[in-house]
């Protein structure tokens, strides 16, 4: 497990699955490695294979890092996040979740509400989601929708309450203030009263939706703590599922290496 960023829920879910499935886990902090001292990303992880590793498990700040290793050793990797770009395995966990508490995804009304411009679980979702017959819409201000994410055929919608009747789930995204280098609206307290999730605002709606969150939360951002906690919500679920869908990934690319 090498991670270059922070994480509390992908890593110990992944470690958690690795354990159950009987592995050998071995955690690299990438802090106190050969990396700060100027180490290439090729070299370390090659280092750490020629100690007889089968799998590697990464996060990384930069898009693509994951596809740029592939290239260069000989090993199966999975991609827990790099950047702004995707995070697969959330994005399997969120629809396995939609599954178990809906039934079936194909036909399901699904808004990712939030920062879209710097989420990787946002792509991630959009083209899991359509694969399996959802419809998407992304909601939020329009300084933090992606130009052209049309073309990826999602619904595109500025309004909350107008999103929320629309869709059978939300997903709520945190704003993700590490990658902004600059000021994308006014502060996070107009944020929230614009598109902030409330138990006023949930309680109003036409019907009763499912509300989700890839975590973590900023309790009073983009929902509210009444919110996270209420019957609606699927959150805890998702982070138990996080362990079951990462088994079955680890499961399958060991197979497909032997």
């Amino acid at each position: 497990n090498i991670f270059f960023e922070n994480s509390t829920r992908t890593k110990l879910s992944f470690e958690l699955a690795e354990k159950r499935l009987s592995a050998d886990v071995v955690n690299f902090a990438a802090s106190s490695s050969s990396v700060s001292k100027g180490e290439t990303l090729v070299d370390t992880v090659n280092n750490i294979l020629a100690m007889k590793v089968d799998m590697v498990v990464m996060r990384h700040p930069y898009a693509g890092a994951g596809v740029f290793l592939s290239k260069h050793i000989n090993a199966q990797i999975v991609n827990a996040g790099d950047g702004a770009h995707e995070h697969p395995t959330q994005a399997l966990l969120d629809a396995y979740s939609i599954r178990q508490k809906l039934g079936d995804v194909t036909g399901k009304k699904v808004v990712i509400v939030g920062d879209i411009l710097h989420s990787r679980v946002a792509i991630s979702n959009i083209l899991c989601l359509q694969k399996l017959g959802a419809e998407v819409m992304v909601c939020g201000p329009t300084t933090l929708i992606p130009k052209h994410i049309e073309s990826l055929g999602v619904r595109v919608e500025h309004n909350l309450v107008k999103a929320l009747n629309w869709c059978d789930v939300a997903n709520m995204l945190r704003i993700q203030l590490e990658r902004q280098d600059i000021k994308y609206f006014p502060s996070l307290r107009e944020y929230a009263m614009m598109y902030g999730l409330n138990k006023q605002i949930l309680d109003s709606l036409d019907k009763e939706i499912i509300i989700m969150h890839p975590g973590p939360i900023n309790r009073g951002v983009e929902i509210t703590s009444d919110v996270a906690d209420s019957k609606q919500s699927i959150i805890l679920e998702q982070v138990e599922n996080g362990v079951a869908v990462r088994m079955a990934v680890l499961y399958l690319l060991a197979s497909q290496r032997d």
